[in-house]
């Protein structure tokens, strides 16, 4: 996938990952493999699992990459609380929940995050944007 080195458990993890659509499936798999050998319970393990390939969806989706071509996802653990962080170039409009429609073929995904994430928010930085989730429980930092 990337060139990453192997981080030691408990450590945070960053993932550099090309901007692209192959990049949804290819950081699920890493985030799950690490989460499981950090003994993180399943049911955080599957919810930090679609919200990490719902947020790069809509990375890869809705805005542009990063000035080096990729994107960056992010997440640390601490005590079974998971935060995972997509960041990316930016794009023309702020990340929200699109409302509800039932025969839209898209727009479900960050209403999907908010249901599964116990918090989660938008930080727009010089560059980009970034958008994060905490599943398991409550971040340090405040939701929007």
């Amino acid at each position: 996938m990337t060139n990453v080195p192997a981080t030691p458990l408990g450590e945070k993890r960053t993932v550099r990952i090309q901007w692209a659509p192959s990049a949804a499936p290819r950081i699920r798999k890493e985030l799950v493999e690490d989460l499981v050998a950090r003994q993180v319970p399943s049911l955080v393990i599957d919810e930090a699992e679609i919200v990490v390939s719902e947020l790069v969806a809509n990375a890869i989706r809705h805005a542009k990459p990063l000035s080096d071509g990729a994107i960056r996802v992010h997440w640390k653990v601490k005590n079974n609380v998971v935060e995972v962080e997509v960041s990316d170039g930016g794009g023309p409009t702020a990340p929200r929940p699109a409302p509800p429609a039932m025969w839209a073929p898209g727009g479900r995904g960050l209403r999907i995050v908010r249901s599964l994430a116990h918090e989660w928010g938008v930080i727009d930085e010089p560059h980009g944007r970034t958008v994060w989730a905490s599943l398991g429980g409550p971040s340090r930092r405040r939701s929007h």
